[in-house]
């Protein structure tokens, strides 16, 4: 058990951006800052090399040799290796075009046109795909987004965007959070499980059809599989598409569907 006197010398770490360190260029300290570098380049490297090399992989140290400086040169800019993480993070989500919610004046169930024409549908749709290409594009985003708290800028921007256009469906305001929930873990749970899987098939040097064609032949020559399988392939087969990723595309399009219908009929119960 951690004792209240321990916890007192450890507090709990909260954000880069509440303890008034985001601003920091490093000009806070006293001469000996490395020539040539900048937090923004510190940020962006760090995310080309998360990209790369993934969560498990990254340390300043490594960081440090990718940027031809020392260790402790990195420090000048930011004090530990989460508020780092925790900038790269929100760099990222600044990737996302974000459509023009527009004001709170809501189109309600018919899903009218707002702002540029768009109604909340298409807003929604929008903000969907763009969360699970994100998630698919930087795989190591997803344990961090649920270990940080995700306030930078950049993430602000998307979840006051998305607040806006669920406020827009006509939902009443005990069932927005719910809204939100439903469409935005599920595209979560959806873009990880699909990063993953290209992650899988790029670490054994496979295109992502012959990947999955060769696990459904090793698990039809099974016979302890073989009833599932039987199923499993009926189903695959209804789903339509001849490639993973046009069976991908069209699982998520249903799915997003479904859920753009279910905020539908919940606004028409009032």
């Amino acid at each position: 058990m951690v004792r209240a006197a321990d916890r007192a010398k450890r507090p709990a770490r909260t954000s880069v951006w509440l303890e008034g360190k985001a601003q920091r260029r490093g000009s806070g300290r006293s001469g000996g800052q490395p020539s040539g570098l900048d937090r923004d380049r510190i940020t962006e490297v760090t995310v080309r090399l998360l990209d790369a090399e993934g969560l498990a992989k990254f340390s300043m140290r490594r960081l440090a040799a990718e940027l031809s400086v020392t260790a402790m040169s990195v420090y000048w800019y930011v004090d530990t290796k989460d508020d780092l993480l925790e900038l790269a993070l929100d760099s990222v989500f600044g990737e996302l075009e974000l459509p023009d919610a527009g004001g709170d004046a809501g189109a309600g169930a018919g899903g009218g046109n707002g702002a540029g024409g768009w109604g909340w549908r298409e807003q929604l749709r929008a903000l969907a795909v763009g969360y699970r290409a994100l998630l698919v594009r930087h795989p190591w985003v997803s344990p961090l987004i649920g270990t940080f708290l995700n306030i930078g800028p950049h993430s602000m921007a998307f979840s006051l965007c998305v607040q806006k256009v669920i406020r827009s469906t006509g939902l009443p305001p005990h069932g927005q959070m719910g809204a939100m929930s439903a469409v935005f873990q599920f595209v979560y749970g959806f873009g990880t499980i699909e990063g993953h899987f290209v992650q899988r098939c790029a670490s054994a040097g496979m295109s992502q059809d012959d990947y999955f064609h060769q696990a459904m032949s090793t698990i039809r020559e099974e016979p302890q599989f073989a009833a599932n399988f039987e199923n499993a392939a009926d189903l695959m087969e209804a789903r339509g598409g001849d490639t993973v990723e046009e069976m991908r595309e069209r699982d998520f399009s249903f799915a997003l569907e479904m859920l753009m219908v279910g905020i539908e009929t919940m606004v028409a119960r009032g």
